[in-house]
């Protein structure tokens, strides 16, 4: 399984964040909900999703990679939710 992190970042229509993704080629939409962003840092307030994005990037991409290749993909996008922080 190949992934590979093409970004850049974008804001979804819900207040969330998509940041494109390839797995084996394919594209994949990597979608982090509000709430996950808001979480993230729970002592922090959320401000611009793009920016809070980026100051977690590494930590959120690295819990996508862990939902891809734990087969949460489909229909070309993954979602990551609140619940998903603690993987």
């Amino acid at each position: 399984m190949k992934i590979d992190f093409i970004g850049p970042a974008t804001m979804a229509e819900d207040g969330g964040v998509i940041y494109p993704a390839l797995l084996n080629g394919q594209k994949l939409a990597c979608r982090f909900s509000y709430e996950a962003l808001d979480d993230v840092e729970p002592d922090g307030i959320l401000g611009d999703a793009l920016v809070h994005f980026t100051n977690h990037q590494l930590k959120l991409l690295s819990i996508a990679e862990q939902k891809i290749r734990s087969g949460h993909a489909h229909d070309g996008q993954i979602q990551i939710f609140s619940s998903d922080l603690s993987l």
